[in-house]
């Protein structure tokens, strides 16, 4: 028997992974749950999405990251219910006992009641998400290449982004990027710069997070490159065949849903209080009411922050939170007090194509190519590992010099392709 404390942590995002790293090598056991075996920098999935970087450069396997803490352990599985009161994680049909428990299992994508849209129109959350868009990105061209159909052409041609917000915008402008120089000679039927991009937003203006200036600057600087930007415009359809934005139907083969995010489970899973969003409501210590040894963190939780605004859903929060969480399960167990959690809100950054990105250091704003370099070190600031960096670094080098695509393959099942291809008997 030992009376050292278990520490369960559900979710390999930036919180679980920073709150694993804070208890990594101290007098209590960690275990880290997770349905995927790797830890994802969803920052730069739209990178994947558009061709510039390979899956294995944003994400690095949970084991190696904690491969010489001997007190981390890593479970991959599902969690399928919490029985806070037995102090149990339930993963199928595994039940994990814990003395604390940490809460970090992230937000998934948003349709607003209308998730028969998902087959139609990915959002960006996961690997898999940005290899599918990657794939209905690169084989429309070579489908509009090979139709004889002029109709069909443009269908295949048109690109539709919904949501202004950081993943629409950082989207669009990276297809206009693909379209309009990535694979600008490389087709000989079609011409790819006659493509046609589409970013609708509800709201009256971009980046909506940003000064106005700066929205302003992010919406020109879109058209500049290509982008029909349109603002106050909702979408209220989505088919196999296009999207109705406002009152015109846009046929398109390809809409990417960047909209909106919500928190799945946590209000059934234990019984309080959420918002509309799904995030669960936490005390100043980021615990929940009633369970001091209970937390949430990142995407999960509605945090107060200021004049009426939450914390944001962004990676350097996320961390924040999960290193917070970690010390005060030390000075828990340590019969210590702790500080309620104050976060530290750097700035707001936003990529939107070449040369050109916008960053709000809470009032000290950078536009253009020193903000898009500011932006780029920034993220590989974030990165994960020794390895990551200097390949993202190297990768980004090589776009830029020579304005080439390095992961333009389109990998996955293919349309009428069979899932289990049978080798004919040779006779």
């Amino acid at each position: 028997m030992t009376d050292r404390k278990r520490v369960v942590i559900v979710g390999a995002g930036f919180g679980g992974i920073s709150a694993a790293k804070k208890l990594a090598g101290k007098e209590v056991d960690v275990v880290l749950i997770d349905r995927r075996n790797h830890h994802l920098f969803q920052p730069l999935l739209y990178q994947v999405a558009t061709a510039d970087l390979s899956p294995a450069e944003i994400a690095w396997p949970i084991r190696s990251i904690f491969s010489s803490y001997a007190n981390v352990s890593v479970f991959m599985g599902e969690v399928t219910g919490l029985d806070l009161a037995g102090r149990r994680v339930i993963a199928g049909d595994r039940d994990l006992g814990f003395d604390y428990l940490v809460i970090a299992t992230g937000a998934v994508t948003s349709y607003f009641g209308n998730d028969h849209w998902a087959k139609v129109a990915p959002g960006l959350k996961n690997i898999t998400e940005a290899t599918d868009i990657r794939k209905r990105l690169l084989l429309a061209f070579e489908q509009a290449e090979n139709s004889e159909d002029p109709e069909e052409r443009r269908r295949l041609l048109n690109f539709i982004v919904v949501g202004g917000g950081p993943t629409g915008v950082e989207m669009a402008g990276a297809i206009a990027e693909l379209a309009k120089q990535a694979l600008s000679h490389d087709f000989r039927r079609i011409d790819p710069r006659d493509a046609r991009i589409i970013l609708a937003e509800g709201g009256p203006r971009l980046l909506a997070a940003f000064p106005e200036d700066l929205s302003d600057y992010t919406q020109k600087s879109l058209e500049n490159i290509g982008v029909e930007v349109r603002t106050n415009h909702q979408v209220s359809d989505i088919t196999a065949l296009g999207a109705q934005i406002g009152d015109e139907f846009i046929p398109s083969a390809n809409v990417i849903w960047g909209a909106g995010v919500r928190v799945d489970h946590l209000g059934d899973w234990t019984g309080h209080e959420t918002d509309r969003g799904g995030r669960m409501m936490v005390n100043a210590d980021l615990s929940i009411p009633g369970h001091d040894d209970v937390f949430v963190i990142g995407d999960a939780a509605h945090v107060p922050w200021r004049d009426g605004l939450t914390v944001p859903g962004i990676a350097p929060a996320a961390k924040q939170q999960g290193k917070y969480v970690g010390a005060r399960i030390l000075d828990h167990m340590a019969g210590c007090k702790t500080k309620p959690f104050a976060y530290r809100h750097a700035g707001n950054l936003a990529t939107i194509g070449r040369h050109r990105a916008v960053i709000d250091f809470n009032g000290f704003k950078l536009r253009g190519w020193l903000a898009w370099w500011f932006w780029g070190l920034a993220h590989i600031y974030f990165l994960i590992g020794l390895r990551a960096p200097a390949l993202v670094m190297v990768q980004w080098v090589w776009s830029y010099l020579f304005r080439k695509k390095g992961a333009r393959l389109i990998t996955g099942q293919m349309p009428g392709e069979t899932a289990d291809p049978v080798t004919p008997p040779v006779n």
